[in-house]
C-alpha cells in the first residue's frame, strides 16, 4: 500500500520548512515566490490531495459565492444545475459558504443585464455563471477580472473570458449528434423542423449557436439534403405555442422530424400527444420532467442528457477547494453526452457521479 504523503515529506522534497508548506496549503501568505513555486511543483508531482473537511474547519472563515443563472423552475434544466451545486455544499458541509443566488430571464436580454449589474456590485469571493447572452457575460467577466474575483462557467464557456474553469457538455458535438440521430430515422426526402426560441433583444444563446453549427456541419459533411425549417417559439407567450405549431404544420406538409436544440422539447411532445401526431420523429435535449414524460410516452425518439447535475456539483466543489487551497485548476472540463431511449430511461441514474 502506498504511504500517505505528509506535509513533512513535501517540505523535505521542496527544500523548505513544514511551516512554509502549511502556510502555502492554507493560503496564509508570508512565503517567498520561490518557495511557493517549489512547493506547488512537489504537490503536482505527488498528486497531493488534502483533507478538505478537517482543514476547512481550521480556517474558520466564511466564503461568499455569487451564483447567477437563468431562472430555476421545478423539473427544468437549470434546477438540475442548482441541485448539483446543493449536493456539493452538502458534501462539504463543514465549510462555511454563503451562496447569493441571482437568476434572470434567459429569453430577455434586459433581465440578464439587470442581474449581471447586481452581481458586479457584490463583494464575492467567487462567482458561478450560467451564461446565455454572450456580450453581456463577457462584460461581467471583465468587471470580475478587474476585481480579481475568480469565476466558473456552467453549461457553456465563452471566448474572450478568463474563467478559473468551466464545466459543460460539448455543444458543437451535441448539435452534430442531434443531426446524426434525426436523419437516421426520417425519410430521405422529408424536411426537418427546428424549434427556434425568440428572445427579447434578438440574440441567440451561445449554446444554441454552437449546436446549430454542429447540426449544419453534419448535414454538409454527409451531403444530406433534407430541408431545415425554423419553428418560432415565443417563450414569453407560451399560450400561443399550440397556434404557432399548428400554423407551421399546416404550411409544411413534408416534415418527417423535429429537433429541439434547447431543453424545451417536452412542449412539442405534449403538442404531439394532444393532437394525435405519431408519424413525426422527435429528438430533444436534457432530462427535464416534460422531456422524460415525452420519451416514456413514445413521442420523443431520442433524448440527449448533458449531466447538468454533474456540472453544478463540480463547479461548486472546484470553487471550494480552490478558495481554500489555491491549487491549480484544470480549465476545460467536459461532461459526457448520454443518448436515452424509451427502453433505457428507466435505468438511468442522473446522480451516478456522487
Amino acid at each position: 500500500m502506498q504511504r500517505k504523503i505528509r506535509i513533512k515529506d513535501i517540505a523535505e522534497m521542496a527544500g523548505v520548512s513544514a511551516g512554509t508548506v502549511d502556510r502555502i496549503l492554507h493560503n496564509r501568505g508570508n512565503v517567498s515566490e520561490s518557495a511557493r513555486i517549489a512547493v506547488e511543483e512537489v504537490l503536482k508531482k505527488v498528486n497531493y490531495k488534502p483533507n478538505i473537511h478537517i482543514s476547512g474547519l481550521s480556517l474558520k472563515r466564511k466564503y461568499k459565492v455569487a451564483i447567477t443563472t437563468p431562472h430555476v423552475m421545478e423539473g427544468e434544466y437549470w434546477e438540475s444545475i442548482h441541485s448539483g451545486i446543493s449536493h456539493a455544499l452538502e458534501e462539504f458541509e463543514n465549510i462555511r459558504v454563503q451562496c447569493l443566488i441571482h437568476t434572470y430571464n434567459q429569453y430577455d436580454i434586459y433581465s440578464c443585464r439587470e442581474v449581471y449589474d447586481q452581481i458586479a456590485q457584490i463583494d464575492a469571493d467567487a462567482v458561478i455563471i450560467g451564461p446565455t447572452f454572450k456580450e453581456e457575460t463577457v462584460h461581467l467577466c471583465r468587471q470580475l477580472d478587474e476585481k480579481d474575483v475568480p469565476y466558473i462557467f456552467v453549461d457553456s464557456p465563452l471566448e474572450n473570458t478568463a474563467p478559473l474553469a468551466f464545466f459543460t457538455s460539448d455543444h458543437y458535438v451535441c448539435g452534430y449528434l442531434v443531426a446524426k440521430l434525426i436523419t437516421s430515422i426520417i425519410p430521405s426526402g422529408s424536411d426537418i423542423g427546428m424549434l427556434q426560441a425568440v428572445r427579447i433583444g434578438d440574440e441567440s444563446a451561445n449554446t444554441s449557436i454552437l449546436r446549430k453549427q454542429g447540426f449544419n456541419d453534419y448535414l454538409t459533411e454527409k451531403k444530406i439534403t433534407n430541408g431545415v425549417r425554423k419553428i418560432p417559439f415565443l417563450a414569453m407567450e407560451p399560450e400561443r405555442f399550440d397556434e404557432q405549431l399548428s400554423q407551421f404544420f399546416q404550411a409544411h406538409h413534408d416534415i418527417g422530424g423535429v429537433v429541439v436544440l434547447n431543453s424545451r422539447g417536452g412542449i412539442v411532445a405534449d403538442y404531439f400527444s394532444r393532437n394525435g401526431i405519431n408519424d413525426v420523429r422527435l429528438v430533444c435535449l436534457d432530462l427535464t420532467a416534460p422531456n422524460v414524460r415525452g420519451l416514456q410516452n413514445g413521442y420523443i425518439d431520442f433524448l440527449i442528457g448533458q449531466e447538468p447535475e454533474h456540472q453544478g456539483f463540480l463547479a461548486m466543489k472546484t470553487l471550494i477547494e480552490y478558495l481554500i487551497y489555491r491549487q491549480p485548476v484544470k480549465v476545460g472540463n467536459y461532461t459526457q453526452l448520454d443518448i436515452l431511449t424509451r427502453e433505457t430511461i428507466g435505468y438511468y441514474n442522473q446522480f451516478n457521479f456522487i
